[in-house]
């Protein structure tokens, strides 16, 4: 039944574009941990090319984000060094380019030859920076195998190799299996401990295909590997602060002209543009794809039809309010991708018009991946009411700040000396990141901007005989509404202006405590919408205790790999 799944899993893919012709027979993965704070890696990989390729490429995801044992949020970023692929050709990306991308690509392969059949490839390399320090232990987490490999894996053995003069016991070592957040310790392999080598093997069925991944989390005892920490200047000195201030300035000169939204007058709206969702209400609005946006679809799609939903009160003195979402329909054809992302996040894939329901907790620490990639096709989306020389110039200017920023740090090197030097370095992090907001709307984005502006300013003003006579020609105009006040950040505010009104809450939605007043509606639909968004927007924690804690495709090693 297993494998039958995921033959069934890789017809999706292959229909879906991602095809890559091989097979990996055999995957053998080697860590070898070391005391001054790095590991090395070395993978084989035995696989049959069903087409004649050029060979393989590895990506190895650089950048995380971390939530640490307190509960604080952390950026990391891993170093990958002293890449070999022994008897192949092979392309990798240079430090400067890992440095300013969050993904390391490993193309392996000769351009002006293919080959088919088996095959053999080895992939050695380094790891910086992608242990976890805490108080009562050192976590290695790492994906032996991760979720973007597009191929069917038939067997994964690996070995962890502990530092010298280091112990440590089979319950502290976790294998993950599954798709990302599974985090049901795995019982595909068989774990042995020898003189500081955990060897682990897959069992005779195992099949992990594309979109699964394969994790291990071990803990080791404080001490045993040593934690190297960025060291920054904390103190500055004058005469090059003129340089930074003027880069500053210049920075500032090519924002105002390319990335400054022109001034748009906000026109008097009782009504969101035509042909513009919350979702994308919410993104133009602001230029950011907020969690909010994408939440507010939900609103949206109830005024339509598509789905109901519904507040189940706690039970017992512990337990938690819930919310339960029904799809009633499916999205109509022409619906944007982003929408049928986190449509298809909740509901499945399918085009069944049964009723299906899910509880709105049972998306926790699962659902943020599928959050994550609607926000980006949404920015994706969104394109078409930007400037496209703002987009080059965007592109120029990260060119520009990077190869300037490399110039002055040894300019102030020789002139001023070290400290100066390093003031460079968060000055063109912090102009690195504001290129983030060099974007500037087009015509057609000041239209639907100006529109969007003075809807959004009625929703703040809006006095009670105007909604009346709007009700009337529109009964169902606060259900309509409702989604973008909520992406605009004023949905409590909105709806408060009809609670006099003497208008009956959206069907759509429905408590188990009984009838609801459009005051009760508004306070139960503000709650539920507040819990689901943090559910859905919750990922598991990046550090476990000694009791395991990970999931498969939870820890450092990200990406995946593929053909060409």
């Amino acid at each position: 039944m297993k494998k039958l799944f995921l033959f069934l899993f890789g017809v999706l893919f292959f229909l879906e574009g991602f095809a890559q012709d091989f097979t990996v027979n055999k995957a053998q993965i080697d860590i070898y941990i070391n005391s001054e704070g790095y590991f090395d890696v070395v993978e084989d990989y035995d696989l049959t090319f069903t087409a004649y390729k050029h060979g393989i490429f590895r990506d190895i995801r650089t950048e995380y984000d971390l939530v640490t044992a307190e509960g604080k949020q952390e950026k990391r970023k891993i170093k990958i060094r002293k890449i070999d692929v022994p008897d192949h050709k092979f392309e990798a990306d240079f430090d400067f380019v890992q440095k300013l991308s969050s993904n390391l690509k490993i193309k392996i392969g000769d351009k002006d030859l293919t080959v088919i059949g088996p095959q053999h490839y080895q992939i050695k390399y380094r790891v910086y920076n992608a242990f976890l320090f805490e108080k009562e232990q050192i976590q290695f987490y790492w994906n032996v195998k991760p979720d973007d490999w597009y191929a069917a894996f038939q067997q994964i053995d690996f070995s962890v190799h502990l530092p010298i003069n280091v112990d440590a016991d089979v319950e502290d070592f976790f294998v993950y299996s599954g798709f990302i957040g599974d985090t049901a310790v795995s019982k595909d392999f068989d774990i042995k401990y020898t003189d500081g080598v955990f060897t682990v093997e897959s069992h005779k069925d195992f099949l992990s295909g594309p979109g699964q991944s394969v994790t291990v989390l071990l803990n080791l005892p404080v001490g045993s590997v040593k934690e190297l920490k960025p060291w920054w200047p904390f103190w500055t000195d004058y005469g090059w602060t003129l340089i930074l201030g003027a880069m500053l300035l210049i920075f500032y000169l090519i924002w105002n002209k390319y990335g400054k939204d022109d001034r748009v007058v906000a026109t008097t709206s009782y009504f969101p543009p035509s042909g513009v969702d919350p979702a994308m209400a919410g993104f133009l609005i602001d230029d950011n794809a907020d969690t909010p946006d994408l939440i507010s679809l939900i609103p949206y799609w109830g005024s339509r039809g598509i789905i109901k939903m519904e507040q189940i009160p706690k039970k017992g003195w512990f337990g938690k309010d819930d919310t339960k979402l029904t799809r009633l329909r499916p999205l109509p054809a022409d619906a944007p991708k982003y929408e049928e992302t986190i449509y298809r996040g909740l509901f499945g894939i399918g085009s069944s018009t049964n009723e299906k329901e899910i509880l709105v907790s049972s998306l926790i620490d699962t659902f943020y991946t599928t959050m994550s990639t609607a926000k980006m096709i949404l920015k994706d989306k969104a394109q078409i009411y930007y400037d496209s020389q703002a987009k080059k110039m965007q592109t120029r200017t990260v060119i520009g700040i990077s190869l300037l920023g490399v110039l002055l740090f040894f300019v102030f090197l020789f002139f001023w000396g070290l400290w100066a030097a390093l003031a460079v370095v968060p000055i063109g992090i912090f102009l690195l990141f504001m290129t983030v907001y060099m974007v500037k709307k087009n015509a057609k984005g000041n239209d639907v901007f100006s529109d969007l502006k003075g809807f959004k300013n009625f929703i703040k003003i809006a006095e009670q005989n105007k909604l009346k006579m709007l009700l009337q020609d529109s009964p169902s105009y606060f259900e309509t509404t409702m989604g973008y006040a909520l992406a605009f950040g004023l949905f409590n505010q909105w709806a408060k202006k009809f609670e006099a009104l003497n208008i009956q809450p959206p069907s759509w939605y429905t408590s188990s405590a009984g009838a609801f007043t459009m005051h009760n509606f508004s306070n139960s639909f503000s709650e539920s919408i507040s819990s689901a968004q943090s559910t859905m927007v919750s990922s598991p924690s990046s550090s476990g205790s000694s009791g395991g804690g990970g999931s498969s495709g939870g820890g450092f090693g990200g990406g995946g790999g593929g053909s060409w």
